[in-house]
């Protein structure tokens, strides 16, 4: 299993774009991510921070359906 570590936004961003998501919305500080395929519509949303906490991060995977393994990949 991958190890999770704090990330710039701009990193997130990147790798959920490597996943097939794309950047829907802004609300504030917070960015929507969202990726369609067939019937599922999988969202992510992301805080526009310096550095997300891996606690948020873990988070963010669990909303797109990500695992950590399948993260670290996108890298």
């Amino acid at each position: 299993m991958g190890w999770l570590k704090p990330l710039p936004f701009r990193e997130v961003k990147r790798r959920l774009e490597a996943a097939g998501f794309a950047e829907a919305s802004q609300m504030g500080s917070h960015v929507k991510f969202v990726r369609r395929a067939d019937e599922t519509v999988d969202t992510a949303i992301v805080p526009k921070k310096h550095e997300i906490p891996v606690g948020t991060l873990r988070s963010i995977l669990s909303q797109a359906h990500i695992s950590s393994d399948e993260w670290d990949n996108l890298s």
